[in-house]
Formats: C-alpha cells, sequence, structure tokens
C-alpha cells in the first residue's frame, strides 16, 4: 500500500460493509480496490497535479454514505422539466424526483435498478479506468447508485433532462460518489443538465464519475452548472467516447466550491464527429477552480473545440490544463485549443497550460491563452458616455463571459447563469 494508513482514504478502501451488488460489480468493484491500494496520493510532484493543491483536501476526514438517505428537510427543487432527477449524498431519490411518459426504449433513473440490464454490463467501467488516479479507483470501489441514461435507438427527447445533486445534514462531512452511465444511440437527440447544489451547512466531497458514449450520428448537449457551497470539494470525471458523425455540445459552468476540479477525457471512436466543449469559471476568495482537458484524435476528419474562460477575483485561483493529441491515423483533423482570463484583482492567480501534440501532417489545429486585467480604453470609454465605474466593470465582465453563456440553448439557463454573475459582482 502506497498510502498512509493513517490516511482517511485509506480507512475507507479498508471497508467491507457495502451494501451488497450483483456478482459482475462486486469483482469490479474489488479489482478497483486493489488498484486504489497500489496508488500513491495526488501529490504535486505528479505533472497532473503539479497546481492543484490537494494537501487540505487529504488532510479532512469524510465518511462514505452506503445507505439511500432519506432525504428529511429537502425539497424537489423547481424545474419545468417533466422529467427531473433528484440524487441525494449520490443516491436515487424518488420521493424527490419525477419522471413522465419516457420514449419507447429508453431508460432513465437509478443506475442501481438496472444492474442485470445488458448495456450496463457492458459499458460501466468500460471508459472509466480505475488506475488513472486514487480518486477515480475510490469511486470505482465504492459504486453503490447513480444516474443511468439510456436511449432507443432514434430516439429524440424535446424537454431537458435535469439532475440535481444535493447533499444531506450530517454531523460528519460526507463523500458523495455517484457513478454515472450515459448512452446516446445513434441517431439520437437529447439535453441533460447537471446541477450541483450547495449543502445544508456540512463540508463534503462530491467525488463523481461520468461515462458517455454518444452514438453514430446522435446529437448529445449536456450542460453542467457547479454552484456548490464554499466549504464543499468537488471532483468530476467525464469519460466521453464519440461514434461516427456525432455532436457532443457541453457546457461547464464552475461557480462555487472551496476546491472544485473538472476533469475531461474525450476520444473519437468513429471519423467526422464534433466535440463542442466549452467552460467559464468564476473564481474568488478562498476557492480554486481547476479543469483538465484531455482531446485525444485517434480518427479521421473530427473536429473538437474546446473553448473556456476565466473570471478571477479577490485571492482566487485557478489552473487550466488542455490537451489536445493527434494521433497519426487522425489525418484532416480540426482543432482548436483556447484559454482566456481576466483578473480582476492583483492577487488572484491563474496557472494555465494549453497544450498540441500531434503527429499527423495534414491537419488544422491550434491552441492559445490569454490572461489580463480590463481595458483601461474600454472602461474609459463606457465612463465618457455617463456610465458608473462598477456599473462599466459589470459590463465589461458579462460581455466577457457572455461568450461562453450564450452557447447554452436553453433560455432560462443563460438567465440562471447571468444573475449568478451579477450577484457576485455585485459584491466586488
Amino acid at each position: 500500500m502506497k498510502h498512509s494508513a493513517s490516511n482517511w482514504i485509506t480507512d475507507i478502501l479498508q471497508q467491507q460493509d457495502l451494501p451488497p451488488v450483483s456478482d459482475w460489480l462486486s469483482e469490479l468493484r474489488r479489482k478497483a480496490r486493489d488498484q486504489a491500494n497500489q496508488l500513491p496520493l495526488p501529490r504535486r510532484k505528479q505533472e497532473a497535479w503539479r497546481y492543484s493543491r490537494v494537501d487540505a483536501l487529504l488532510k479532512q476526514s469524510f465518511t462514505p454514505v452506503v445507505q439511500p438517505p432519506n432525504g428529511s428537510g429537502l425539497e424537489m427543487p423547481q424545474s419545468l422539466s417533466p422529467h427531473v432527477l433528484v440524487f441525494v449524498d449520490g443516491w436515487f431519490n424518488p420521493a424527490l424526483s419525477r419522471i413522465s411518459d419516457l420514449p419507447q426504449g429508453m431508460v432513465l433513473g437509478s443506475l442501481r435498478e438496472h444492474l442485470d440490464d445488458a448495456s450496463v454490463k457492458a459499458h460501466l467501467g468500460s471508459l472509466a479506468n480505475s488506475g488513472e488516479n486514487l480518486f477515480s479507483a475510490l469511486n470505482s470501489a465504492l459504486i453503490n447508485d447513480g444516474l443511468l441514461l439510456k436511449t432507443g435507438t432514434g430516439t429524440e427527447v424535446e424537454s431537458p433532462i435535469e439532475v440535481f445533486y444535493l447533499n444531506s445534514q450530517a454531523e460528519q462531512p460526507l463523500l458523495s460518489q455517484p457513478r454515472n452511465l450515459i448512452l446516446v444511440e445513434e441517431n439520437s437527440k437529447l439535453t441533460l443538465v447537471e446541477h450541483f447544489l450547495p449543502g445544508m451547512g456540512n463540508a463534503y466531497f462530491h467525488n463523481s464519475s461520468t461515462e458517455i458514449h454518444v452514438g453514430e450520428k446522435a446529437r448529445f448537449s449536456h450542460y453542467r452548472i457547479q454552484d456548490e457551497a464554499t466549504d464543499a470539494w468537488h471532483l468530476s470525471n467525464i469519460h466521453l467516447v464519440q461514434a461516427a458523425s456525432s455532436h457532443y455540445h457541453g457546457i461547464t459552468l464552475s461557480f462555487g466550491g472551496k476546491w472544485a476540479r473538472t476533469e475531461y477525457k474525450t476520444r473519437f471512436a468513429g471519423e467526422q464527429a464534433v466535440c463542442d466543449l466549452r467552460g467559464l469559471y468564476l473564481v474568488g476568495d478562498q476557492q480554486l477552480s481547476d479543469f483538465h482537458l484531455d482531446i485525444h484524435h485517434d480518427q479521421p476528419a473530427c473536429h473538437s473545440r474546446e473553448q473556456f474562460k476565466g473570471l478571477l477575483h479577490g485571492k482566487g485561483r485557478a489552473v487550466f490544463d488542455g490537451r489536445i493529441l493527434v494521433e497519426r491515423i487522425a489525418q484532416l483533423t480540426d482543432a482548436q485549443l483556447t484559454n482566456d482570463n481576466l483578473m480582476l484583482t492583483r492577487d488572484a492567480e491563474v496557472d494555465t497550460k494549453p497544450q498540441l501534440e500531434i503527429y499527423a501532417d495534414d491537419v488544422k489545429c491550434s491552441h492559445g491563452t490569454t490572461v489580463g486585467q480590463l481595458d483601461p480604453q474600454q472602461l474609459f470609454y463606457l465612463r465618457t458616455r455617463g456610465i458608473e465605474e462598477q456599473q462599466a466593470i459589470h459590463m465589461l465582465c458579462a460581455g466577457f463571459a457572455g461568450e461562453i453563456i450564450e452557447h447554452m440553448h436553453l433560455p432560462h439557463l443563460r438567465e440562471q447563469a447571468g444573475e449568478r454573475l451579477r450577484r457576485t459582482l455585485d459584491r466586488l
């Protein structure tokens, strides 16, 4: 065992009182546990964790939720969607959820309730490698529940599916570990919105893993809004594979959390696939927002667009580590990666590292990053038009962030994101 025996992760891995599951999942758990026991703790000496301060997280002590919580004191979040799923401490809560009539062949609900599904057996764990890091292995070793979304061939869902992650009140900090599996079959079209909301007063660690398979000619829009409390720790691993001519449109907004890290690992399984991935992070005092992208082009004629922007104030810290890998076989690749950061205070800090690794010779690829402050000339121009300084700052920040927000196809999400941005700017 490579990590300290006194570490809380080791203590959790040594527990044997997990609720029973199917034999095949028990075996997946066991393998992940064995891997976890051999993995080192994430440290800044490791390249993937060089700019992420994990010492404070590792000094915490979290208790895994191994039984469904009752969700007392929680209410169903407001949503106009006919399909609302609520997970409390990583467990599906049917009392707070509603799922209306689904198209024929579609499955939506608790992963735990569909462990005998052949598709679940075939795909769960196929993308998320438990050996990647200790947190990934921990999620696999303790799989209990999460979201299962599986469409039939040619399924179109007009209304967005909204998923809310809530956290109950407990005497000790909890470890929430939803494991999500999303299977968007060929020629299907749907939108999924995930909301990560604040807890009920106690610190907690949200450590989720999501595997997404997008079938041939399918179109999947995926919005993630992380707005947790400033005493929360958040880690999301998203694994995505796209078949030929598929389209993935993903936007992640990171507003909350003491320490929030999102990892995207994307690869293509067929030609002419498009991955459109964007993000916005708003970071202030006592906050770290961390994005890691690994976009693997291993098929010809695929397109990827990665655009991430950050607004930093107070003593906020941000990390952006994005890599595009183009294999020799991936001729005619078109890939662009940008990261722009607007620093509203001198004490804010960002570490940004966009990377291109290209082995093909017939490609169109670019990457770039900017770090700067508000343009004094733009600010002066607005002031000369009779606009007060604070309002002028708000307008420039809104314009900067709006380039990401406007790509959200759902009007109510654009309004929510804009309102969240305004509330933060009003406090500056």
